[in-house]
């Protein structure tokens, strides 16, 4: 259950006529524009063209599997590459060989490792198995009764169903509960409650709220110093400071979040919004806290990093990527909510003084001046090869990224 707390009267303001733009920083590579390198047993659509992406100077990059709907990934300590293809309810296993690792799930998402135990998020459970030789078994649920669109109360209706999981130094685990709509108040009441990032002690136990206010934070990773960190998905067609719904300002507010979350953090949905570049303090949204009434916006600590408006970022993983030293990267899926889509692309943020720093475009190029498409990223992941392992859910494949040689 959260509290809400009281608010001052003064309004917060927001000027619509200056668009937010997210802090970036460039490459330390330098960027190439490239084609992509695509098997000819590899090359059906959208790979049947020449395709083209920016990448760092001296990468390459190249397609190694064609995966339908490939959404997140993670390596298994032999060195297998595992997906997870939530509408099939798969997890598989894409390199060295393609085989299905396990059949029938509830929507699997999220996938961490510890070790050889593997822990997978499906949209009503979190479950862990043991993991050997390429096969999973023993399976224990974690965490169980989740919402999903089977809820009774939900009536089939659920806008944020993938969940995702990571699990700390001291075994406690961390999962998503995504918000079931854009700003459906009720979530933060709801037992279990949703848009949450929830914990379950090391050992077992019953999963507690560890953040709050949390629409839809399918991001979740740990930091080299051990801090938990989520990249959300804000809400779509907000008002402008003067209760007004129009293009030009839903277009850029407010940005994604890319938060630190400590203990009982709060990230305002759906009563307040981060507003500004970063770090991104919060201002009341005024269809949802008009008065200030419902959560005190300006007592909330401000957004560590953020990325442009419906940007829509998904997988999170912290690594030391070649040449460009430790950071996060952010698999960006790019928006619906916005006149000119914000474009897809793979986001990378250095890890300096144990926080992150701007965002830097690691791979981009899926999207056309005209707005169309061809690519959009979900995930990326730094495989025992130092490569950089990219899953696509829109042009069904996985990329290698293959740094420069002597990075």
């Amino acid at each position: 259950m959260v509290a809400a707390a009281a608010c001052s009267p003064q309004p917060e303001e927001s000027s619509p006529a200056q668009p937010l733009q997210p802090t970036r920083s460039d490459s330390p590579a330098g960027t190439n524009t490239i084609t992509l390198r695509v098997p000819a047993d590899l090359a059906q659509a959208p790979f049947d063209r020449p395709r083209q992406v920016e990448i760092p100077a001296g990468w390459t990059m190249e397609v190694v599997a064609r995966i339908p709907r490939a959404r997140m990934a993670a390596w298994a300590p032999d060195g297998r590459l595992l997906i997870s293809l939530p509408g099939s309810g798969q997890v598989v296993q894409v390199l060295p060989t393609r085989e299905v690792l396990l059949d029938g799930l509830d929507q699997p998402h999220g996938l961490a490792f510890v070790g050889s135990t593997l822990y997978v998020a499906e949209s009503d459970q979190i479950d862990v198995y043991d993991y050997a030789d390429g096969r999973a078994g023993n399976p224990r649920t974690v965490a169980g009764d989740l919402p999903d669109a089977k809820s009774p109360d939900l009536h089939g209706a659920y806008a944020h169903a993938l969940k995702s999981v990571a699990v700390g130094r001291d075994g406690a685990v961390y999962f998503s509960i995504g918000s079931t709509g854009n700003i459906s108040a009720e979530d933060r009441t709801a037992d279990p409650p949703r848009a949450t990032i929830m914990r379950v002690p090391p050992g077992g136990g019953p999963a507690e709220p560890f953040a709050t206010g949390v629409r839809n934070g399918t991001g979740l990773a740990f930091a080299p110093d051990g801090t938990l960190w989520t990249a959300v998905n804000n809400r779509d067609n907000v008002a402008d400071p003067d209760g007004r719904v129009n293009q030009d300002y839903v277009d850029d507010h407010p940005p994604e979040s890319v938060a630190k979350l400590t203990p009982g953090r709060e990230l305002g949905w759906p009563y307040c919004n981060p507003d500004g570049p970063a770090p991104a303090a919060f201002i009341r949204d005024v269809q949802t806290n008009a008065d200030g009434s419902k959560l005190d916006c300006a007592a909330l600590p401000p957004v560590e990093q953020t990325l442009a408006a419906h940007a829509a970022p998904l997988g999170m993983s912290f690594t030391e990527l070649p040449r460009f030293g430790p950071g996060a990267l952010v698999g960006v899926h790019g928006s619906w909510n916005r006149e000119r889509p914000q474009p897809p692309e793979v986001s990378f943020f250095a890890w300096r003084d144990g926080t992150l720093g701007p965002q830097q475009t690691l791979v981009g190029g899926f999207q056309s001046d005209n707005g169309t498409r061809w690519g959009r990223p979900v995930a990326a992941v730094l495989g025992p090869d130092d490569a950089v392992y990219i899953t696509d859910d829109y042009a069904d494949a996985v990329y290698r990224l293959v740094p420069a040689p002597g990075s």
